[in-house]
């Protein structure tokens, strides 16, 4: 991904916006995405410690960098999937200090793009020790092609997502862009997963065990990397989102109570 100059619709961009105790987000430029412009999102946390966790670095200026540093230590960098890691190398470089932390496949990705990027941990299933009972954490499984970590912080109620949904609000966008949008169905009428990364998707079961996790963590607001994010209702968004995937393991289950009550009346 490179860098496209225009309006994103988000503006102010590189600046902390609060969303939350402890929590901002940082909007930033579009970048191109198989020469599309894809607005561009990172979230930021402060962890009880006083340390900064940042999710999906976007562009860091000079007084992004300041504004950060009024409010803590950044100590962990997040590649959260395979594709959001472009801005990773220049936050370690002016942030040496701080662990970088990638998600299944963004090494590999990121060497086949000539990118020699070092990351210090893998992310894992479950919390990593320094966020742990403060941010949730598990990666989505089910596709060999995207494998997505995703986090909840506990304290705003705040679910975070990358490209599992993109809600696009085309007004924002250029007019020859809005019709791909639309047919994609990630336009923000009805933002969900991308139909190319759904397919990539052969284990649907697993990506329902992730979304029905996500449910249960409870989350209020729900942000995303691309397009308009959630201010509250972060489980009734997850629901429609995934209604195709769920609705299958909803009748499954409904199926089984059935013959299990049929078996039981015999």
């Amino acid at each position: 991904m490179r860098e496209a100059s225009r309006p994103t619709g988000y503006e102010p961009l590189d600046t902390l916006k609060i969303i939350g105790p402890s929590i901002w987000i940082v909007d930033g430029p579009h970048v191109s995405f198989y020469g599309l412009p894809f607005s561009t999102r990172a979230t930021v946390v402060r962890l009880e410690n006083g340390d900064l966790w940042v999710h999906s670095p976007t562009r860091l200026t000079e007084g992004l960098k300041a504004e950060l540093g009024a409010e803590g230590r950044v100590a962990h960098l997040v590649a959260p999937n395979w594709i959001h890691y472009s801005f990773i190398a220049e936050w370690q470089a002016a942030f040496p200090d701080a662990l970088a932390w990638a998600a299944p496949g963004v090494a590999g990705r990121a060497a086949k793009h000539g990118l020699d990027l070092s990351f210090d941990h893998d992310l894992g299933h479950e919390a990593e020790a320094p966020w742990r009972g403060q941010i949730d954490q598990m990666i989505v499984e089910g596709s060999k092609a995207h494998r997505e970590a995703v986090f909840h912080h506990r304290q705003s109620g705040t679910l975070i997502l990358t490209d599992l949904i993109e809600n696009f609000e085309t007004a924002k966008l250029p007019v020859w862009m809005r019709p791909l949008i639309w047919l994609a169905g990630i336009d923000d009428s009805d933002g969900k997963m991308p139909p190319d990364m759904m397919f990539s998707f052969r284990r649907r079961d697993l990506l329902a065990d992730a979304v029905e996790r996500m449910i249960a963590w409870a989350p209020d607001q729900l942000v995303l990397a691309h397009g308009r994010w959630f201010r509250s209702g972060a489980v009734g968004e997850l629901e429609r989102a995934f209604r195709r995937v769920l609705r299958k393991r909803r009748w499954e289950e409904v199926a089984k109570r059935i013959d299990e009550d049929r078996r039981g009346g015999s």
